[in-house]
């Protein structure tokens, strides 16, 4: 009977270790061989049986949780081999610890070197959400500890653990999470002695607990893979770093190397105008179509003289403010969605470019179109170069022209055509005067002013004189517009007469002496630095020009009075002439007049309304009295 019990026995304990029974199960058939009183013989064999089952139940358990820990290993292994997403896999990491372990939390924390502490990196199983983003101080704290020590360290009890340093910040975190028990190991890259840490795995439980070195072990492996993530995913970042710093370069690179295409392009363009002889609008026309936008030029006096792929304007001011700070800075500058470039020639301002509908330029299009500035100063300046000795030529037949005229004009004709001057077309001719020491300058600064437009100069008997095409102008606008521009050349006052149109040598001459004798009545005037023509004279025109022109000096100066006496049929003009007659004396013009003095100064009174105040000064009180007598002499009444 005792050998059938210790076999029912052992068969009973193979069959639990093989349905993989609790250990506790495992004591049950020893109990029933108690209950069956069994002899101490056969209870000895079943205790010695029951102690193997145990053994060999416990290496199983060891086996299957190696296992597990082995799978989880491979596991995290085979998410770094596909490493996509950092967090994904420290979250797996600390998941598997706090699996594997069986911890109620598990968490990783990471240095901040900006801030100088670290931070909770990923948590698993926290419930506490002033945990979750807990920073620690460098050195404090069981976490602490396992850095500067790069070492593991568990605590059973962390409140009452004096191993480390502990800080009101953290025990708050620590306590509201309500860990008690503490498990940190290291996330060291290099060996132990030289290597780096880099942060530290946590696991944690609410209970006390004494975590064994298998526990340590295996967390410390976790924690070396979890390192492995950190640095090559900082290596992955470094290096999607360093080729998005390899595109930008090569992106520069091409564009650098575009735009000195470009460049190159241009500076071959801009060459090949100048070395064919163009002129400006046809550079205007290659640097618009170089930099994609319109094109307009300017001379020195804003006026444009080339127009190109756009049909956009600048306000007058906004190019003088804009082509004086680049003046100042040797460079285009923008302003309002275009680019202003002075064409300079050393110091001289020839003009200026504008570029439009461009707000940004970068600095390879902007040296472009700072070359077109050059090679427009280059052109106007050839272009001045030629019009200089063109002039020159012409001068010497404007000499000709005003000193023998009827010598010969018709070869005198002959020869303006042939420098491109048509002697009999209507012209205006002016003559220019300054003071003695700038004289000498004015020759070249009226060939200056006449830069870009058709007409001609000379000096001739100390006075400079001018040849400008008809164009609707009157002799007064004319001379007036030079004054003010050779003034302001000269920065010394210029004094201009004018006088015509006249067309052919003889009139021509003769409208140079009436232009010369107007402007010897400008300086006996005392209007130096003027502009105006015989008409602007008033009487003094009558008598300094050549038409005489009676009849429009009489409507000039008595004009309103006519039209008045016309339609009101009053006799004001009459009544003036009375009145000057007598002296200026209203006893005796009333008397002269059969009215009543009343009525003579009501009379005076509206010549005053409708001629201005200041009639009866002298000055003008002679020109009245001048074309008063010339009204009689032409038999009018």
């Amino acid at each position: 009977m005792s050998e059938p019990l210790i076999a029912t026995a052992l068969r009973r304990l193979l069959e639990l270790l093989a349905d993989g029974a609790p250990a506790d199960d495992l004591e049950g058939p020893l109990a029933a061989a108690r209950a069956a009183d069994a002899r101490p013989d056969q209870l000895i064999g079943i205790e010695d049986a029951t102690w193997l089952a145990l053994r060999v139940h416990r290496t199983l358990g060891q086996h299957r949780r190696r296992e597990a820990e082995l799978a989880a290993l491979f596991d995290t292994a085979g998410d770094l081999a596909a490493l996509r997403d950092l967090d994904a896999v420290l979250r797996s990491i600390v998941r598997r610890a706090r699996m594997l372990l069986g911890t109620d939390t598990a968490y990783l924390t990471l240095p901040d070197e900006e801030a100088g502490d670290t931070y909770m990196r990923v948590t698993d199983g926290s419930v506490s959400p002033l945990f979750q983003i807990l920073r620690l101080e460098l050195g404090r704290g069981l976490g602490g500890l396992v850095a500067q020590t790069a070492r593991p360290y568990a605590t059973p009890d962390y409140r009452t653990d004096e191993r480390f340093r502990h800080t009101h910040t953290i025990d708050a975190g620590v306590q509201e999470e309500g860990l008690v028990a503490i498990l940190g190991v290291p996330l060291l890259l290099g060996s132990r002695d030289g290597g780096k840490v880099i942060g530290v795995l946590f696991a944690a439980d609410r209970a006390p607990r004494n975590f064994s070195p298998d526990e340590v072990a295996l967390l410390n492996s976790l924690a070396a893979h979890a390192a492995i993530a950190i640095d090559t995913a900082k290596a992955l970042a470094d290096t999607h770093a360093a080729l998005a710093e390899l595109a930008d370069a090569n992106t520069v690179i091409r564009e650098h190397s575009a735009a000195m295409q470009r460049a190159e392009e241009a500076h071959d363009r801009l060459t090949d105008i100048v070395l064919r002889g163009g002129e400006v609008p046809t550079v205007a026309a290659a640097v618009a179509e170089l930099l994609g936008g319109g094109i307009t030029v300017h001379d020195h006096e804003g006026t444009r003289l080339a127009r190109t792929g756009t049909d956009q304007d600048i306000a007058a001011a906004e190019l003088t403010a804009a082509v004086a700070d680049s003046r100042a800075v040797g460079r285009a500058v923008p302003r309002g969605g275009r680019w202003i470039c002075a064409v300079l020639a050393g110091p001289e301002l020839l003009g200026s470019l504008v570029l439009h509908a461009r707000p940004r330029l970068e600095d390879p299009d902007r040296r472009v179109f700072e070359r077109a500035g050059v090679v427009t100063a280059l052109l106007l300046l050839l272009r001045r170069s030629v019009a200089e000795a063109e002039n020159r030529i012409r001068g010497e037949l404007l000499t000709d022209l005003l000193t023998a005229p009827d010598r010969d004009p018709d070869g005198l004709v002959g020869r303006g055509r042939r420098l491109g001057t048509d002697l009999d077309r209507a012209h205006l001719v002016l003559v220019a005067e300054t003071a003695v020491p700038a004289r000498a300058k004015l020759a070249a600064t009226a060939r200056q002013y006449l830069f870009g437009r058709e007409g001609i100069s000379t000096e001739h008997a100390e006075i400079v004189v001018m040849l400008l095409p008809y164009d609707g102008t009157t002799p007064g606008e004319a001379a007036r517009a030079a004054a003010a521009q050779l003034t302001h050349l000269m920065a010394a006052p210029v004094t201009v007469a004018a006088a015509g149109p006249a067309a052919g040598p003889l009139a021509l001459a003769a409208g140079h002496a009436e232009a010369v004798r107007c402007l010897r009545a400008l300086h006996v005037l005392g209007r130096t630095g003027d502009g105006a023509d015989a008409a602007d004279l008033g009487f003094l025109g009558v008598l300094l020009g050549n038409a005489h022109d009676v009849d429009g000096f009489i409507t000039t100066a008595l004009g309103p009075l006519l039209d008045y006496d016309a339609r009101r049929g009053t006799e004001l003009v009459h009544t003036l002439d009375v009145y000057f007659a007598c002296g200026g004396s209203l006893t005796r013009a009333k008397d002269q007049l059969h009215l009543h003095v009343n009525t003579v100064v009501q009379r005076l009174e509206r010549v005053e309304a409708l001629l201005g105040k200041g009639w009866d000064d002298p000055d003008r009180a002679l020109e009245l009295q001048l074309a008063l007598r010339l009204r009689l002499f032409a038999g009018r009444h």
